[in-house]
């Protein structure tokens, strides 16, 4: 079996992506199309408003994600921080990826002070078993921030592998 070099995580805010949403959606790995219905009723069982991080706290934002998994023994290869999303590249995890999301999600919702949900209950995860689909992902997050007019890698710790580059 190929070892994981990498893996992308991607977490929504709380309901920012509901069921239904007209981007689409997804269900146990099953794309599914707009069902503004089904979205309408989500939204209506939601208990909180839907989170976005405010501009002046994504910067902590990332700087807690990045302290999160660096105690969890993996590097950061790349981060965005967005209003709605966060994606992550890091490398081989010693830990369950759920066990991962859990401790990053954590972090960052207690280290910014919220006593409610911003996160959604799922994530995606992206594993990299060989160079290209590391460089791939990594360009692909470091996208994400130039486009929101940061730089490549906005936080000292991300840190991409030498061949990444």
């Amino acid at each position: 079996m190929a070892k994981t070099l990498g893996i992308l995580f991607t977490w929504t805010t709380y309901g920012t992506w509901l069921r239904g949403d007209a981007r689409g959606w997804v269900d146990e790995g099953v794309v599914y199309p707009a069902n503004p219905p089904l979205e309408a009723a989500d939204r209506h069982r939601l208990r909180y408003p839907p989170f976005l991080f405010p501009p002046a706290q994504r910067h902590e934002a990332g700087v807690l994600v990045g302290s999160a998994v660096r105690e969890l023994d993996a590097g950061v290869y790349a981060l965005h921080v967005g209003s709605w999303h966060v994606h992550l590249v890091t490398g081989y995890l010693h830990v369950p990826v759920g066990e991962a999301t859990r401790v990053v999600k954590d972090r960052v919702r207690r280290g910014l002070g919220h006593r409610r949900a911003i996160w959604t209950a799922g994530y995606d995860k992206r594993f990299c078993f060989d160079r290209p689909a590391v460089i791939r992902r990594v360009e692909y997050v470091r996208q994400h921030n130039r486009r929101t007019g940061l730089p490549t890698d906005p936080w000292p710790f991300v840190r991409p592998p030498h061949w990444c580059i």
